[in-house]
């Protein structure tokens, strides 16, 4: 079974600072040490999936297509540093509007991950900067580690690998 990291995207990868969603593909911008944690990560036969809430969807605030193009520009910029994404899962509903087992803290996309992976949940992780990120990984069995929000996650990524 194989072994994964999962990160929440808007405040982990991304900064968020300034805006409530980004849905811009100029607004996209990595966080420090995002590219060296990850790259350490996958260098270490982690699988990188992101797991993420985009409740401004179901808001009417942007479109699948918006998010789309900001997963493009993620992809692009992290390709140009030979990193892979494994896969990224988001969730398009708001609690304001409907209720689902995708929105963090809820799991199904963790879950369905896991399946499609074959992942060893004893040996994966969640990276969170939101308590619900947390309750998602921790419903799912993942050891966790909550940052604040936009913080480096180049300490934790190595913590993670002296852990393996």
């Amino acid at each position: 079974m194989k072994k994964a990291v999962f990160l929440d995207r808007d405040g982990v990868i991304n900064s968020d600072e300034g805006h409530y969603y980004i849905y811009k593909p100029e607004d996209f911008v990595l966080n420090e040490g995002v590219t060296e944690g990850l790259k350490l990560l996958s260098d270490n036969d982690f699988l990188l999936i992101v797991i993420s809430n985009q409740g401004g969807i179901s808001k009417g605030e942007y479109t699948h297509q918006d998010v789309d193009a900001v997963h493009q520009k993620l992809h692009s910029l992290l390709k140009a540093e030979g990193i892979c994404l494994t896969d990224i899962y988001y969730c398009p509903h708001h609690s304001n509007n409907e209720k689902c087992l995708c929105r963090k803290p809820g799991n199904l996309n963790i879950e369905k991950a896991i399946s499609k992976y074959k992942i060893d949940r004893t040996r994966s992780w969640m990276i969170g900067d939101n308590v619900k990120d947390i309750q998602a990984g921790e419903r799912s069995g993942l050891r966790t580690v909550k940052i604040d929000a936009n913080e480096s996650i180049l300490p934790w990524c190595k913590k993670i690998i002296e852990t393996h």
